[in-house]
């Protein structure tokens, strides 16, 4: 059941990423669902650490893998890690295979603390692109 249910919610949304036009200005895909514009960027004028991501997973989510690393590497990761997720859920729904490997990666320090490395290291490349575009 639970491989059911992360298949639905990862595939859903890569599902609705796929539908969204990334934004031109590599960041903003996410108020085509309604959604505010960045808090964080209109008070301080520059990008939050999530900044662009959604443009990211729109760009991966329709194939353009270079153009989502380009607009924001911590997305376009996340989106291919998404992707592999949907993947091995979908397997594990129709195979019964365990997910407890998965779940002891996930869990581990080292790999949370590797996401949290990277996704800093793309707020501080998103920041520098976003000054030098402006």
């Amino acid at each position: 059941m639970v491989a059911v249910v992360l298949f639905v919610c990862c595939g859903g949304l890569l599902g609705l990423a796929a539908f969204l036009t990334p934004a031109d200005a590599g960041m903003g895909t996410h108020m085509q669902m309604g959604l505010p514009a960045c808090g964080f960027k209109e008070v301080t004028g520059y990008p939050c650490a999530t900044c662009g991501c959604t443009t990211a997973f729109a760009h991966a989510a329709n194939g353009s893998l270079l153009d989502a690393l380009i607009v924001q590497p911590f997305g376009a990761v996340l989106a291919v890690g998404v992707a592999m997720v949907t993947l091995i859920t979908g397997w594990s729904a129709v195979s019964g295979m365990s997910l407890a490997p998965l779940g002891r990666v996930a869990g581990s320090k080292a790999f949370n603390m590797s996401w949290i490395g990277l996704l800093l290291l793309a707020w501080g490349y998103k920041s520098v692109v976003v000054v030098f575009a402006g």
